[in-house]
């Protein structure tokens, strides 16, 4: 598994934790919800830091943390 899907599934598993649709998540880090789809797709892109600083902030934590795995 590379470090995009890592990412993916990352993002997953935080989006429902916190219990939000890939729309809404996509609302708050100001992204395209495809976008996100892809993130989460089996084989997403690499996002970019710009998108990860968003993603961090709309689940209101470190960028750190949410690279983690």
């Amino acid at each position: 598994m590379d470090i995009n899907q890592k990412f993916g599934l990352k993002l997953r598993a935080l989006r429902a934790k916190k219990k939000l649709t890939q729309e809404k998540l996509a609302d708050l880090a100001g992204i395209d919800y495809k976008y996100v789809q892809m993130l989460e797709g089996k084989d997403p892109p690499s996002p970019t830091l710009n998108t990860v600083e968003k993603l961090a902030k709309a689940f209101k934590m470190r960028i750190a943390k949410l690279i983690d795995f």
